[in-house]
């Protein structure tokens, strides 16, 4: 998981967090705030977590929401191992990078947006989008939900 971070048309500053599966780059989810703080990230994890289960490991950079003794709390309460990747690396966490550049140039750079709901309903399509219709080379060009049903 990791931020991204856009404006909307009155130069209001908005975050996205998103969350993919480094398994078959599904786009698992994209929270869109103008804050989101370490307990909002947790709330997220919690929801996907009670529609996916339990994750082995979640890669994250080293925002302060990632690094927070709430966060890292969690995850030990959970057996979660937290993954920090090294600062101006990141490579590291190559496929949420890849997510994010799709994001980016696919609805972030090619729309206006006036309000935060108009950004979470395209966010939204966008993601349905990307896991159903967006063939990966990766998986020989199908879908993550397709490459996932596959398996």
């Amino acid at each position: 998981m990791d931020f991204m971070t856009d404006s909307l048309v009155n130069g209001r500053r908005f975050r996205l967090l998103n969350i993919i599966d480094d398994y078959n780059r599904e786009s698992l989810w994209i929270e869109i705030d103008t804050s989101l703080p370490s307990l909002r990230v947790i709330r997220v994890l919690e929801m996907i977590i009670e529609m996916r289960g339990n994750p082995l490991k979640i890669g994250v950079g080293n925002g302060p929401e990632f690094i927070s003794n709430q966060l890292q709390q969690w995850c030990h309460d959970r057996n979660i191992q937290l993954q920090l990747i090294k600062p101006g690396k990141p490579v590291q966490n190559a496929f949420i990078e890849r997510n994010k550049g799709s994001l980016r140039r696919g609805m972030l750079d090619a729309y206006h947006f006036f309000t935060l709901a108009e950004v979470r309903i395209m966010a939204e399509e966008w993601r349905q989008d990307y896991n159903s219709s967006r063939p990966h080379q990766a998986f020989g060009f199908v879908p993550p939900l397709k490459f996932g049903k596959e398996i």
